[in-house]
């Protein structure tokens, strides 16, 4: 291999999870199929259902199948490494793995804050809420939750493209820009600073908009009957709980970045490295299922009937 230029990079993460591959391999294998049914079982009541086809729960569907996109990225390729004798991945191929790992995580925080701002406006204003919060105000959201962040990433993986690499060991279990660039032998100033530009824009707006979102419906709260409160709150717990989840779990991506694997237990740094997307993606349906009664009732409906079939 031509170390100046390489075009495929070894995942070396693997190397201290070799004894045990067959065993992780059956825990990654039965977490994405739990994801994968929990999540889709979730989507599956709201779209099916008339009584869910309110902003709210859709929203809710759109933030699980954004789960599912995220997930897909990394779970199929991880799962044939546990399995492969050697862990090799394409510098394109590990290129686009980070845009969709990436574009998940912006998308979510993006969703994140779209639905505070449902929440806010439900509560808030209850009496505008149809005018705010119509339909083609929904797809307009959700298309920006996706089109945005794809955008500010396609810009990022073509500054990434153009990026030599001057060694082709990463020593991870998937790809991601931080940790591709550091393979780079040439001047990488440009694509540093846009990428932190994009982190700034991506990460600080949702957290400061859920932020006063949730100050203002507290505040709000705070001056109404126990049974507004009660039902506000059952609303809002869930969201609140995934969003500050999430950016606990991406915070750990980030100083796992930071740190590299190197300098922390390699299981733990391998737990901090996925948790955005074990963690989030598991709870999220669990959570809505759950408590969010609509949904919940639905589910039990969906249940009765298969086992009368």
């Amino acid at each position: 291999m031509d170390h100046s230029n390489a075009t495929y990079l070894t995942l070396e993460g693997h190397v201290e999870l070799e004894k045990y591959r067959y065993v992780y391999f059956v825990i990654v294998l039965t977490i994405y199929m739990l994801i994968m049914g929990c999540n889709g079982i979730v989507i599956f009541v709201i779209f099916t259902n008339k009584c869910l086809h309110e902003p709210m729960y859709i929203f809710i569907a759109a933030l699980l199948c954004n789960a599912i996109c995220g997930t897909t990225a990394l779970y199929p390729k991880l799962l044939t490494d546990f399995l492969s004798e050697s862990q090799t991945i394409s510098y394109e191929a590990c290129t686009f793995q980070s845009f969709f790992i990436y574009t998940y995580a912006m998308s979510e925080f993006t969703l994140l804050s779209v639905m505070a701002y449902d929440r806010y406006v439900s509560i808030c204003k209850p009496l505008q809420y149809a005018a705010i919060i119509k339909m083609s105000t929904v797809k307009k959201l959700l298309f920006c939750c996706w089109c945005v962040p794809c955008c500010e990433n396609s810009i990022s993986l073509a500054l990434t493209f153009q990026v030599k690499l001057c060694r082709y060991k990463l020593n991870r279990i998937y790809c991601n820009n931080s940790s591709v660039v550091r393979l780079s032998c040439g001047d990488i100033n440009v694509r540093n600073s846009y990428t932190a530009f994009v982190f700034v824009v991506a990460v600080f707006p949702p957290m400061f908009f859920v932020t006063y979102s949730y100050i203002r419906i507290l505040h709000i709260c705070l001056k109404s009957s126990k049974d507004f409160r009660r039902k506000a709150l059952q609303t809002c717990f869930p969201h609140l709980f995934i969003f500050s989840n999430f950016t606990v779990t991406s915070c750990f991506e980030v100083i796992n970045n930071k740190l590299e694997s190197n300098q922390t237990p390699h299981i733990i740094a391998m737990i901090m490295s996925v948790g955005n997307l074990v963690i989030s993606p598991l709870i999220n349906p669990i959570i809505y299922g759950l408590k969010m009664q609509k949904i919940f009732n639905s589910i039990k409906k969906l249940i009765w009937k298969m086992r009368q079939m």
